[in-house]
């Protein structure tokens, strides 16, 4: 063992030091001043068009959502438990609509309008149940035409999307408000307003 062995092995540990270091940077390096997400890397570019219907069906979400949030709660006030604990439900359903089309514009690679649309509530039971059921007739609306809208494009994932908020609010939603509607038309309000203030069993 001499000098020039040992030179030799050093020479060769700096090379693999600063082979190894080259690797790293190449491939962890930061792009446009900062680390890249991967997930975000991975999202599509949406379709325009798409994204501006998304963000217009949030806005109806988001109101459809708050208008539930204030039914549910004159319910709760005037006693009325069925009802309260029925709209609070679907208050819940909207919130997960609207968190849903929230994500879906994100990941187009759109910016989510949070601003829920106008309304304005109702004040008798008759009138919040009309109220909402005229919104659920909007929001199936505005399902069916972004659908159409998405399978033009191609989008597939988004329509399916839509499509399971759509059976939500057809099977669900609106057959719920038709019922209570149609109740009301068979008992009188009394009746009904007498039955809805008894705890759901």
């Amino acid at each position: 063992w001499d000098a020039h062995h040992h030179s030799q092995l050093m020479h060769g540990r700096t090379r693999s030091v600063i082979h190894s270091s080259m690797h790293w940077a190449r491939y962890s390096r930061p792009r446009a001043f900062g680390f890249m997400n991967p997930k975000k890397e991975r999202a599509m570019q949406g379709n325009p068009q798409v994204i501006e219907y998304f963000k217009n069906l949030l806005r109806g979400e988001l109101a459809a959502r708050d208008q539930y949030f204030i039914h549910s709660r004159i319910y709760e006030d005037q006693g009325l438990v069925k009802m309260y604990t029925r709209l609070d439900h679907e208050m819940q359903e909207e919130t997960q609509h609207a968190d849903a089309l929230l994500r879906r514009i994100l990941f187009l690679g759109g910016m989510p309008d949070m601003r829920p649309n106008p309304f304005t509530p109702g004040t008798t039971v008759v009138e919040m149940l009309q109220k909402d059921l005229a919104v659920e007739y909007e929001v199936r609306d505005a399902l069916q035409k972004g659908m159409e809208l998405c399978e033009s494009v191609r989008d597939y994932v988004s329509r399916d999307l839509l499509l399971a908020q759509l059976r939500d609010t057809e099977e669900d939603h609106a057959y719920w408000l038709e019922k209570q509607l149609g109740l009301i038309e068979k008992m009188g309000l009394p009746n009904y307003l007498q039955s809805q203030s008894q705890p759901a069993a």
